[in-house]
């Protein structure tokens, strides 16, 4: 899902065991163009990398996102997240506006980025936005996104290497080199991954869900060397959200017995979950298990007040479902390693949680996981309009 509510905002269950697999919801058959003439992402495509990793201007939405647990010499501990989105102004075939290769008015960019100090509880967070040009730009061709002195690219394109470098404002930065420990995985169904019944919900969602990273993080001009692993999103579409969801809750989950979990929940606005809601299971093979909204439960395990913005966020999340190795239902709790992980936009106004949060099953700890909670802040209807 990603943080597709900001991005906006800057132009206007049940458990089965698996021979009860509930069916997967009908959708209504996608639009080849929205109705401002960007295209929709269609079923059945063929990617090519490492084109595919780049910039896609003919759709009006895209982002580039990371979040990553990290760990120093000395038992520190660090989360963080990255993530650059690109929003295009009008399709590519219809501008009439003559284009600079250094001030391109049809696309702006917004840039988050946070750091999460777990030892201190220190947590800190940026916001940067611009029109593509001089200060910002994403590529064609192979991934390259830059904000000033922030960039991430793919250095190798046959290791898939990624050389992520980050400076929130002046009070830290951090350097890191991430690598697949698994396949880049194409969730969704035929490799669409719908959104809600409106016929352009859906994007292409490119995944690596284990990135080993190393690097450096300095603070206070001391430099940590970390290591650690890092989930990344790619997500391209032209719309998302039909005006009857009110937010979503999502989850990125890695588990120390070498599988992840993504899932998101969409909210509707009489508290029940959309259809479109999803979880899958991505094995150490990097095999796919897709779960309907029927096929897992997103509860609440508690309740955390932002003194910041009056929000009521439901943590811990804790989720339910059916383990696909043993056929068994487990139930995941997701604990955030510091409740105040909210994130205060300036520039959009409408604040979001996105964390850390360790991963507790049975008690015990089993993995590390980033969530991410929209929609508690303030109406998605709001942001929705023009």
């Amino acid at each position: 899902m990603r943080t597709f509510l900001l991005t906006l905002a800057l132009t206007f269950c049940f458990l089965k065991s698996p021979n009860q697999a509930e069916a997967a919801p009908a959708f209504t058959p996608l639009a080849l163009f929205t109705e401002d003439g960007f295209k929709v992402p269609q079923p059945g495509n063929t990617f090519a990398f490492p084109k595919d990793h780049g910039s896609h201007p003919a759709f009006k939405v895209e982002w580039w996102y990371f979040t990553g647990h990290l760990w120093g010499p000395k038992n520190e501990r660090y989360g963080f997240q990255f993530t650059f989105f690109r929003r295009a102004g009008t399709p590519v075939s219809d501008s009439k506006e003559p284009i600079s290769e250094r001030f391109q008015t049809r696309e702006i960019h917004l840039l988050h980025l946070a750091l999460l100090d777990v030892n201190s509880g220190k947590f800190i967070h940026s916001e940067r936005m611009a029109r593509a040009g001089w200060e910002t730009e994403s590529r064609v061709g192979n991934f390259y996104v830059r904000f000033g002195d922030t960039r991430a690219q793919m250095d190798d394109t046959d290791a898939q290497t990624i050389s992520l470098s980050a400076r929130i404002r002046n009070e830290a930065s951090f350097n890191l080199k991430l690598r697949p420990k698994k396949p880049l995985v194409i969730f969704g169904e035929n490799g669409i991954s719908r959104k809600g019944d409106s016929p352009t919900a859906a994007s292409w969602y490119l995944t690596y869900p284990r990135l080993e990273a190393a690097g450096t993080i300095v603070q206070g001009g001391v430099e940590t060397p970390v290591k650690g692993q890092v989930w990344m999103d790619h997500e391209i579409s032209s719309s998302q959200l039909t005006p009857d969801q009110s937010g979503w809750d999502w989850a990125g989950i890695q588990l120390d017995d070498g599988r992840e979990i993504m899932s998101y929940r969409l909210r509707r606005k009489d508290g029940t979950t959309d259809p479109a809601s999803s979880l899958v299971w991505v094995e150490k093979s990097g095999e796919l298990t897709h779960k309907n909204a029927k096929e897992f439960q997103w509860e609440q395990g508690g309740k955390w007040k932002s003194p910041h913005s009056g929000a009521a966020y439901p943590l811990p999340a804790i989720i339910k479902t059916t383990d696909p190795s043993s056929g068994k239902e487990l139930t995941l709790r997701l604990e955030p390693l510091l409740l105040d992980q909210e994130l205060k936009s300036q520039l959009t106004g409408i604040p979001y949680w996105e964390g850390a949060c360790q991963v507790i099953q049975d008690g015990k700890p089993v993995g590390s996981a980033y969530l991410e909670l929209t929609g508690y802040a303030g109406s998605l209807q709001r942001a929705l309009s023009p």
